[in-house]
């Protein structure tokens, strides 16, 4: 649908809260959206300049416009889940979670079985869960069999074939697992006690059973029945052994759903910790996979409402790293900057790291374990896709990398055969470049590498990608142009988050086939030189090798500049201050030095610049 043919019926979209949904020229639905002001929303799509050419994909395929009208933003929401959990569309979020999950169920039928299954039917049965762990539900049953006497057979223990007498104990009655209700020796009200503390079981609130049980063990030992106080004993051992091993975060803490977030360009990992009277009782970890331009916020909201769906949670509270747009009644939003509630927001941000570094870590082995045959192939898609006169079994790929601003360092991966070649990688310290100029850092790097190859007579790579588009392209250009290798190696320009790929003079961009072996290839060397420079840039940090360049200047010690950067972020920001805006926070002596310092290094910037 183009913009001309939307303007045409626009006018029919109406202006109230709710949902809209994408069709294409087959009639599949294949994205649904929520929005406050439907016409003002689907209206954006046919009027802004696109980001990403997965929305270019989308607006190019809507044939048809279906809206729903609701009277919130929260039944817009629910709607909207609702609907991309029955339809999938595709190019909605999808949250990469197909598998059953285990459940207790407590049986609707008189003196109730409690087993584990993964079928919940509509039979009137009570379903605890799902749980994310079939083993985690086993030690549970154990717990419970251990401490709370509840029958395990299958008989159907209705009062008239009690009364008959129609049964009789088993050997688990013998063995004290058991109170006999086949035989009548348990009422139906001392059965539901029994299911009463299963369920503080589950919930992991231990306290009330524990009480119990040594209330009980002190009335034996009253009556001098010190053989049955020492079993109760047994079990309040181990049900406080069971505690321990527990994650207990506080006992302050009441019900509460703590939700993280990590960002791998177009896929996002969840990690979600159920925490009931201050215990954690469920941790799960998803993968998320994203289509148009999502934010963290979007990605999250959506997360986290399937997510307690999924898992039944009625926790009023949700402690998250940031705020999101979920307009569900009742429930509030913590943003923790200490406590426990940061502990526990930290502990699933460990978690989620954990999640996607071992996600990386097998998706690499997949890659190293595909045969030789089956890597030429997606070289050979590249090959073709970017008219390479030759096969590109080398393939080298910078990117930049500064924090806050400040203190430049690049980085090199290297690919061969269409796997990581780790030993040919390589990390740059900026040498000649002065302040921030990601152009001049990566005119520097390039040249440093490939003069190296030259005087060492090593192979050029094939293909060369510089990650960060035009600009950085036409610097890393200057130098392949200098060290006379124009034309002995193809170099393209790779887009920041926009997946395009440039040669150098061109105008127009190269998109790869979207979901294509050539594209993904593309996206794991670009997300590995961005691993890669990341963590070089942390372990020089954290070693202590950058000097702030506020502790240079003179009458600036440690504690002055620590104060700067807490006030103002970043040395980027300071240096655009006046000395009025520093003299209020560092006194006017201190204030000239630091504007001096820096009119003279912009000067020797300005000086290195045209001298190129």
């Amino acid at each position: 649908m183009t913009s001309e043919q939307f303007s045409q019926i626009a006018h029919t979209i109406p202006v109230d809260p709710g949902i809209y949904k994408y069709f294409d020229e087959q009639d599949e639905l294949v994205y649904v959206g929520k929005a406050k002001n439907l016409r003002k929303r689907v209206s954006s799509y046919f009027t802004k300049t696109f980001t990403t050419y997965k929305t270019y994909e989308l607006v190019q395929r809507i044939r048809r416009i279906e809206f729903t009208i609701v009277n919130s933003e929260q039944d817009a929401f629910l709607l909207e889940n609702s609907l991309i959990k029955q339809f999938q569309p595709k190019f909605n979020i999808n949250l990469k979670d197909d598998k059953s999950y285990p459940y207790i169920v407590i049986k609707n039928e008189p003196f109730p079985r409690v087993f584990l299954t993964r079928r919940k039917i509509n039979d009137r049965s009570e379903y605890l869960g799902p749980y994310t762990s079939v083993g985690r539900v086993r030690e549970l049953l154990d717990l419970v069999k251990s401490n709370i006497q509840l029958r395990t057979c299958q008989l159907n223990l209705a009062e008239a074939p009690i009364r008959k007498g129609k049964y009789k104990v088993c050997l688990e009655y013998h063995l004290g697992n058991c109170k006999g209700p086949c035989e009548g020796l348990q009422t139906p009200e001392d059965y539901q006690q029994g299911l009463m503390q299963l369920k503080n079981i589950l919930k992991g609130n231990l306290g009330p059973l524990v009480q119990e049980f040594k209330k009980e063990m002190r009335e034996f030992a009253e009556k001098m029945d010190f053989e049955k106080a020492e079993m109760v004993r047994k079990k309040i051992t181990h049900l406080e052994n069971y505690e321990s091993r527990s994650v207990i975060v506080s006992r302050h803490l009441s019900h509460a759903d703590v939700f993280s977030i990590a960002r791998d360009g177009d896929l996002a990992y969840i990690n979600y910790l159920m925490v009931e009277t201050g215990t954690i009782v469920q941790t799960h970890t998803t993968q998320v996979e994203t289509h148009l331009e999502e934010s963290n916020e979007e990605v999250l909201a959506f997360a986290v409402a399937r997510l307690r769906e999924t898992f039944n949670s009625m926790a009023r509270e949700l402690i998250l790293p940031f705020p999101i747009d979920y307009p569900e009644e009742g429930v509030a939003q913590t943003i923790p900057k200490g406590g426990d509630k940061k502990k526990l927001l930290e502990l699933s941000e460990k978690n989620v790291g954990y999640f996607r570094e071992e996600l990386r870590k097998k998706k690499i082995l997949q890659l190293e374990g595909k045969t030789p045959d089956e890597r030429r192939k997606v070289l050979e898609q590249l090959m073709e896709d970017l008219q390479l006169a030759e096969l590109p079994v080398h393939i080298e790929c910078f990117d930049n990398s500064n924090f806050q601003g400040s203190y430049p360092v690049s980085a090199m991966v290297c690919f061969r055969d269409g796997i990581e070649s780790k030993k040919d990688y390589r990390h740059y310290n900026v040498k000649t470049v002065v302040g921030i100029n990601d152009f001049a850092t990566m005119k520097e790097v390039v040249h440093r590498r490939y003069k190296r190859l030259l005087d060492e007579q090593k192979p050029l790579p094939q293909l060369v990608i510089i990650d960060g588009g035009k600009g950085q392209l036409s610097a890393a250009m200057e130098s392949v142009t200098e060290l006379g290798l124009a034309g002995m190696m193809t170099v393209v320009g790779l887009a920041k988050n926009e997946e395009e790929l440039f040669f150098p003079g061109d105008t127009e961009s190269i998109k790869l086939p979207y979901n294509s072996d050539s594209l993904h290839l593309v996206r794991r060397i670009r997300d590995e030189v961005h691993r890669f420079g990341i963590t070089f840039h942390r372990q020089k940090r954290s070693k202590g090798t950058f000097s702030n360049e506020l502790e240079r200047i003179d009458g600036i010690g440690r504690q002055t500049a620590d104060l700067l950067l807490k006030q103002f972020r970043s040395v980027s920001r300071i240096r655009q201050l006046t000395e009025a805006e520093l003299t209020v926070v560092v006194g006017p002596a201190k204030a000239r030095n630091i504007r001096a310092h820096f009119e003279e290094t912009d000067g020797k910037r300005e000086e290195a610049n045209e001298g190129r």
